[in-house]
């Protein structure tokens, strides 16, 4: 039977990209559709007051990235924190990228916050820093696009540091079985990394951009973080096992 995967969109794209990419539930939808997990998607855009009847059950919700602050003062984003932390305590399973890996963080009792690092765009590597049941195929390193200026600067109490790099100390993390979160974005392709860098060559610098598209000749991790993302949906801890 297919998983059930609860969408949050927590953005709309520029004009410019919404033809070719629609939006990062789209994105999502397609990267999912590579890894072998079978899997049902719901978008709802919560910047637009959507959100699942309650009389709808999903295994999991994930909270994609967003241009907005993760600690912004937005009233969607306060409706969307008190709607998430009714689904933690429920003990729903919660899966966040970018936007959404600060936000859960910061929800759960850690800290985000501007990074005093700068942007990170392109490609970034990142050490493993733990090894869980779900983190299948297994890697030595992990590859991902990005592109932030925020960064989870503390991390909730009882949360496992799975990557790290000297850029990004806490650049994913799981609590138990139940939150799985990633600084990275698995759902971008290089072209759409391409167009956000030069849509932002000048807030960046002439440093900071040639060294991001020097950077896009490198492969990513996505759909490997993706079938991750699908295996922990999945995976039911021993003394939880039918």
């Amino acid at each position: 039977m297919s998983l059930r995967i609860c969408i949050l969109e927590t953005d709309i794209l520029r004009p410019e990209l919404v033809d070719q990419y629609q939006g990062y539930g789209q994105m999502f939808k397609h990267l999912f559709s590579q890894q072998p997990i079978a899997a049902e998607f719901t978008v709802y855009n919560v910047m637009q007051g959507e959100y699942p009847s309650d009389d709808l059950t999903f295994d999991a919700y994930l909270v994609t990235g967003s241009k907005a602050d993760s600690f912004g003062t937005d009233p969607w984003i306060q409706t969307l924190k008190t709607y998430l932390l009714t689904r933690y305590e429920r003990g729903d399973k919660l899966l966040g990228v970018c936007f959404g890996h600060q936000l859960l963080a910061l929800l759960l009792g850690g800290k985000s916050e501007r990074a005093t690092q700068g942007w990170g765009v392109g490609t970034h590597q990142y050490k493993l820093a733990a090894k869980a049941p779900w983190m299948s195929p297994l890697k030595e390193e992990l590859t991902l696009l990005i592109s932030h200026q925020d960064q989870v600067t503390a991390l909730p109490e009882n949360a496992t540091v799975i990557a790290s790099s000297d850029f990004c100390p806490f650049a994913a993390y799981h609590i138990n079985d139940q939150v799985l979160c990633f600084q990275g974005h698995p759902e971008f392709i290089h072209d759409y990394s391409r167009a956000l860098l030069e849509i932002r060559q000048q807030a960046l610098g002439e440093e900071i951009f040639s060294k991001g598209i020097q950077s896009l000749e490198h492969e990513h991790h996505g759909t490997t973080v993706a079938e991750w993302m699908m295996r922990f949906v999945a995976h039911k801890p021993e003394n939880q096992a039918v």
